[in-house]
């Protein structure tokens, strides 16, 4: 993408509105625009990001096993009657009425939609496992939000729901999701820890919080520091093996890690007073087994092995989509902005000409924009005719991961220069070599699409020179 082209309505001041560092970075790197309280219009940069955080939820939830399906977000009040939450759930949801006098809701969260699927179409404990899932737009009416998409009244969130058999099955699914939701937040550049949490309206006595270190962080949290020490890397999981996702849950949970609404005090003094750490969380996902608490008010049965009609045991668990593009800026920043991980950035690399309108220059990023291009990478070239500081201020504010900078001075030489966002260091290399570098940084993110750099165009970049 050339930047002459690109809508990116970047502010040079802070926002008065912005209180933490994710907030005010969204809003200057022009990511979002408030349309009211709470609620943001996704711009293009943000936009970008959204779907890249979409489509690695997506990715992890099909490597599980689970299905993706699409509901919608107005639901009838009716089914939330049913389950005994529509009273219970507060003022959070937004409660309305059609021209029909129906009472509907904009929906915070799908048990009973889910449910009210599963019953109408599985009769047979066959058909189990089922797990079901969506990305949605979700609704809840905070009293005061605040902190941008932190906490918003309109998010973005996966929620996936389990159908099991027995208990024993759907405490598989439940380490199963806690396998996965690891999975996916590494590749996110994130370290979420499971902490024991509350189960709040969704209920259930099973319940882990995935919450990401942060001192903007919402939650305080109590855990042992050994647990941020372990990772899953490139294991290789079968989701279908109990053992092996039971194992992983007591690797990542049977070290102290709890929110202040579940801390014991008493246990927490057992961890080496060495190990003890006290920090603030963002909660970027959490996992629930409820049991029957839906299937059964709900009539939400199936024939079991033995003819009878069995209640489904259930769990619901979800990730903050939206909510995560704040919490990986928290965590990943630094004064002159944003620094995303190669795993989720907007745009692969920056290209950065110094001199506009000069013949070696445009060349040289040209031939670098459409190689780049030509093995299934995004460059975000700025082609403005503006000055270098500028320039390096822009792509310092979104936080490419990478920046190739040409200018004629370093052409004459045959290089142009590789700098990292994250560390400031920069190499000089040919424009052929930084190419084939981007190249292998990306591999691992990339599917393997970028592990074979074709040769550049006839033209050498030498002949700019």
């Amino acid at each position: 993408m050339r930047l002459t082209r690109y809508f990116l309505p970047v502010l040079k001041e802070n926002p008065s509105e912005a209180q933490i560092v994710s907030h005010r970075l969204m809003l200057r790197a022009g990511m979002i625009k408030q349309a009211s309280a709470g609620i943001y219009s996704w711009l293009p940069l943000g936009f970008k990001v959204l779907r890249k955080l979409e489509n690695i939820v997506h990715q992890e939830q099909a490597r599980a096993g689970h299905i993706a399906i699409q509901m919608p977000v107005m639901q009838s009040a009716d089914l939330w009657r049913e389950s005994g939450r529509y009273d219970d759930y507060g003022q959070e949801m937004l409660r309305m009425k059609d021209r029909h006098d129906r009472d509907l809701l904009f929906t915070p969260t799908a048990e009973e939609l889910v449910t009210d699927i599963f019953r109408g179409h599985v009769s047979s404990y066959k058909d189990l496992p089922l797990t079901l899932y969506q990305i949605q737009w979700k609704f809840r009416d905070e009293i005061r939000p605040r902190f941008g998409v932190m906490r918003g009244r309109e998010f973005l969130m996966k929620d996936g729901y389990n159908f099991d058999l027995t208990k024993e099955d759907a405490l598989h699914a439940y380490n199963r999701h806690l396998v996965s939701y690891l999975r996916t937040y590494e590749r996110m550049g994130l370290q979420a820890i499971p902490m024991r949490a509350d189960s709040g309206p969704i209920g259930g006595d099973d319940t882990h919080e995935f919450l990401v270190l942060a001192e903007t962080g919402e939650s305080e949290v109590f855990y042992d520091s050994a647990v941020t020490d372990i990772r899953m890397g490139e294991r290789d999981i079968d989701y279908d093996d109990k053992a092996q996702c039971q194992a992983v849950m007591e690797e990542f949970t049977t070290l102290y890690a709890r929110t202040d609404e579940t801390h014991d005090a008493a246990l927490f003094d057992q961890v080496p007073e060495e190990r003890r750490r006290v920090a603030r969380g963002i909660e970027v996902g959490q996992i629930f087994y409820f049991g029957t608490k839906y299937s059964e008010p709900m009539g939400a049965t199936v024939q079991g092995p033995d003819g009878k009609p069995v209640p489904v045991h259930m769990g619901s668990h979800g990730i903050g989509v939206s909510r995560l593009i704040g919490a990986i800026i928290e965590a990943s920043h630094d004064e002159n902005g944003i620094i995303w991980p190669e795993g989720v950035t907007p745009f692969h690399c920056g290209i950065v000409n110094l001199k506009q309108g000069d013949e070696a220059a445009d060349g040289a990023c040209e031939t670098i924009y459409k190689a780049l291009t030509a093995i299934g990478l995004e460059p975000l070239y700025d082609d403005r005719k503006e000055r270098a500081g500028g320039k390096f201020a822009t792509m310092d504010l979104i936080g490419l991961p990478w920046r190739i900078t040409v200018g004629p001075r370093g052409l004459k030489n045959g290089v142009v220069e590789l700098t990292s966002r994250r560390t400031g260091e920069s190499v000089e290399m040919t424009p052929e070599d930084a190419v084939k570098k981007i190249a292998e940084i990306y591999a691992p993110h990339h599917g393997g699409a970028a592990q074979h750099v074709e040769p550049m165009a006839n033209r050498s970049f030498h002949t700019w020179i």
